[in-house]
């Protein structure tokens, strides 16, 4: 007797035991990729309200319209301006891999803080709502909003380097 395994009896299986995506998954997007999205976020509140105001803040500071930072960081325009104007919105996996290669920051942290994964980092969230509460929109930086803005990349990349020593 031959059992067969059709990819019609798997994706039946799949629904009955409640899975709602089936594949690869995100994984199979970058080799790199350390699994901290593959499982469902959590919503984080205010902390999602930072990634926005932190897109905003870091293109602002580096003197970037919105059209050239989507250019420079291979991003759509109008994600990026849905990023920065939707306190709620969540962005795509891709966007936020490839603005945290474009600021050069940890993609880990950069998740959390955009809702898309399971927040891990209670200090980077306080962080987060934090910055969110002090980062006014305005078209040039106040002292306070770059100080705002470097203490958060800080907590950003400082994650990486504790995730390096354990």
């Amino acid at each position: 007797m031959t059992i067969e395994i059709t990819r019609d009896w798997c994706l039946r299986m799949a629904r009955l035991e409640g899975g709602s995506e089936v594949g690869a998954g995100l994984a199979a997007l970058d080799p790199t990729f350390d699994g901290a999205a593959a499982t469902q976020a959590q919503p984080i509140g205010e902390a999602n309200i930072a990634f926005g105001r932190f897109v905003r803040l870091m293109r602002r500071s580096k003197g970037l319209t919105v059209e050239r930072l989507a250019g420079e960081a291979d991003v759509d325009v109008a994600e990026l301006v849905e990023v920065e104007e939707d306190a709620h919105y969540k962005p795509e996996v891709r966007t936020v891999y490839q603005l945290a290669n474009y600021f050069r920051l940890p993609r880990t942290s950069l998740l959390q803080v955009a809702g898309l994964t399971v927040p891990r980092d209670e200090k980077l969230l306080n962080e987060a709502v934090r910055f969110a509460a002090r980062a006014e929109p305005v078209t040039q930086l106040t002292p306070e909003e770059q100080a705002a803005l470097e203490a958060f990349v800080s907590v950003l990349s400082e994650r990486t380097s504790s995730e390096r020593t354990k």
